[in-house]
């Protein structure tokens, strides 16, 4: 199975397993005022996340350099916003590390928006390994930091379909599909909302002090 096959593949079972389902009703059953608070700044700056990057596809597609720089510095600072979140945790040397993995998360994004534009299989094949090994990373990271409520493997499958998101938004915004576009939005910010419960989650689990 080529790459590719595989991102498809992976988009696939994600809209199977989103459909119908309202991470927001989930968000009720958290109800101790500082992870709430935790799980809100978390959900805010991962939607601000595919906003910031969404803006980049476009102005990318548009060939507008000086806009896809200011929204290329918007995603950046993003990065570093969830990356900073975890300080408080974990140290201010595992925040870099998460926020390094979180601009190699978006350089992929660069590379397949590239790439699709180009209409280069080399460089869509050199994105998607791109994608694949900084998943990893970041499966890796979170393991290492809290193994007992975030094992290798939890966070990765979370990742990967937020990566066959970003992959999707930008076939279609290539292919100027935009009614179907809009309707991927939903899926997406629903999938960024389950990644930051679950992130948050973990964190109360393994911080109960710090969130009671």
């Amino acid at each position: 199975m080529s790459k590719i096959q595989q991102v498809l593949a992976v988009l696939a079972l994600s809209l199977v397993a989103l459909v119908g389902v309202d991470q927001d009703s989930r968000a009720a059953h958290d109800t101790n005022p500082a992870q709430v608070e935790m799980q809100q700044t978390l959900r805010e700056l991962w939607l601000g996340h595919i906003f910031a990057v969404q803006h980049v596809i476009l102005y990318n597609l548009a060939k507008d350099p000086a806009e896809q720089d200011a929204a290329e510095k918007a995603v950046v600072a993003n990065a570093k916003q969830i990356a900073n979140t975890f300080a408080p945790f974990y140290g201010e040397a595992q925040a870099e590390k998460l926020f390094t993995l979180l601009t190699g998360h978006y350089a992929a994004v660069k590379e397949y928006s590239k790439a699709i534009i180009a209409g280069n299989k080399g460089q869509v094949n050199a994105a998607l390994a791109q994608f694949e090994s900084n998943t990893d990373g970041i499966d890796l990271f979170f393991s290492g930091v809290n193994p007992n409520y975030l094992p290798k493997g939890t966070v990765r499958p979370l990742i990967a379909v937020h990566v066959s998101h970003h992959i999707l938004r930008i076939n279609l915004y290539h292919k100027k599909e935009y009614a179907k576009l809009d309707a991927t939005w939903p899926m997406m910010r629903q999938h960024v909302y389950l990644i930051a419960d679950t992130l948050t989650r973990a964190l109360a689990k393994q911080f109960p002090d710090k969130f009671s």
